[in-house]
């Protein structure tokens, strides 16, 4: 390179992003245009391709991360690689993978270096490279065209959009030219069928990203989204990329979850917290969660204080902390793992804490469903979003089980004990011994 070395180059990616922009810009104007043409020296993490003889490489990540930049760099890069190669990019319609994958400011021609001698050909869908690779356009809503097609590579964008799971498997079926034929898959996630295949299938590296990864984003349109959507479902997808599923059956399914988050708290007449006691140290999390009563009746979700892989000493003084934020009427403690210890634990922690022992004759799934049913008829709010505690609920399934994260609902179980205790008890729709 013109004025810059590779040692020069190694030092520049050990840089932070606004270093290197000084340098840059005391630099030659060749120079420079080099340097901002050095794909691997801006990218951030999740933006290169991972290591390995991986098939299909799914780029899971938030609005905003950079997949479609590191999209046109991978194709840029397959074509530089594999001169005469035959490229498929697949948009969920021609007019995204026109308009984003092609034509777009990060978009295949964008991102191309004049050696690259590359020819946009709108009329027959083709991005020609001057070494004889040729990129060409497909439609996911048109899967029959994918079928024949063969191709070295694929960059496949918004799998989650696509509407026709058979164009993924006609594309895949293509993909059987070269040594070591590959897909780079660059999408939101939802859950369709289609990523969980995807997903699951054998030779696919997954990596995920978030919108505030990417440092060239604005800060004040970072701050916003998540002001607005973090931690709800939508943020968690949309700017965070996780694959948010639901569970077959499930009491808390994630939309009813959504419909019911306070946009104000009431006063509240009364509030307890209830817990979920370990069994053991260093095992399950002892769920901690407060819950108030507002002044029209409704229940609400205030705190989910719960800690994991803590001492009895350390979790009994986390339910003493968030008692006293929350300005607890009452403590409401399961008594199943050794009720008279639990009592003890907690007295030991603040000898005057209000405490109310219960002891469960029903599974957690069945002590669950009256409670499902309040936020069913809208009843129960959550104060904000309590992403933990949320996939716990989302987990417990009607008729008993749990297929939620980590052996066993522990968050949701303490929440369970707090609105029991706070709108079940007295009408006795929830049998629950008092110790």
């Amino acid at each position: 390179m013109s004025g810059v070395g590779l040692r020069a180059l190694g030092g520049l990616a050990q840089l932070t992003e606004r270093e290197r922009e000084r340098v840059v810009a005391t630099v030659g104007a060749q120079a420079a245009a080099e340097l901002n043409a050095a794909w691997e020296l801006w990218a951030h993490a999740g933006q290169l391709a991972p290591a390995g003889d991986w098939r299909v490489w799914l780029m899971q990540a938030g609005r905003g991360f950079g997949k479609t930049r590191a999209g046109a760099e991978w194709v840029r890069a397959m074509a530089r690689a594999v001169p005469g190669a035959r490229i498929a990019l697949v948009g969920a319609t021609v007019e995204d993978a026109r308009k984003v994958m092609v034509e777009g400011p990060s978009g295949v021609v964008a991102v191309a270096r004049p050696a690259d001698a590359v020819v946009w050909r709108p009329t027959s869908g083709e991005v020609r490279f001057g070494n004889g690779t040729v990129a060409t356009l497909y439609s996911a809503a048109a899967p029959e065209k994918l079928r024949g097609p063969e191709h070295h590579f694929a960059w496949a964008d918004e799998l989650a959009k696509w509407s026709h799971a058979s164009a993924w498997d006609n594309l895949t079926m293509g993909l059987r030219l070269g040594t070591l034929p590959r897909a780079l898959v660059t999408t939101t996630p939802r859950a369709t069928a289609l990523m969980r295949r995807v997903r699951a299938a054998p030779g696919t590296v997954v990596t995920r990203g978030r919108t505030r990864d990417n440092a060239h984003l604005p800060e004040a349109f970072v701050a916003a989204m998540e002001a607005s959507y973090g931690a709800t479902r939508l943020g968690r997808q949309e700017l965070d990329g996780e694959l948010i599923d639901d569970v077959a059956g499930a009491l808390w399914p994630r939309a009813l979850i959504e419909r019911q988050r306070a946009g104000v708290v009431p006063e509240l007449t009364r509030v307890v917290v209830g817990v979920d006691p370990p069994a053991g140290v260093g095992g399950d999390a002892c769920g901690i969660v407060a819950a108030g009563l507002g002044r029209d009746g409704h229940g609400y979700v205030i705190e989910d204080a719960s800690v994991t892989g803590a001492s009895p000493e350390r979790w009994a003084h986390a339910v003493v902390a968030c008692a006293a934020r929350v300005s607890a009427e009452r403590v409401v403690a399961e008594a199943n793992q050794g009720g008279a210890m639990v009592e003890q634990v907690l007295r030991a922690a603040q000898a005057s804490l209000p405490i109310r022992l219960v002891h469960a004759t029903r599974g957690k799934a069945a002590r669950a469903e009256p409670v499902a049913a309040l936020y069913e008829r809208g009843r129960v709010w959550h104060a904000r979003a309590f992403p933990a505690l949320e996939d716990e609920l989302a987990g417990l399934v009607a008729g008993g089980g749990y297929e939620g994260p980590g052996r066993s609902p522990d968050r949701a179980d303490a929440c369970v004990w707090a609105l029991t205790a706070l709108m079940l008890d007295k009408q006795g729709e929830v049998r629950v011994r008092t110790m």
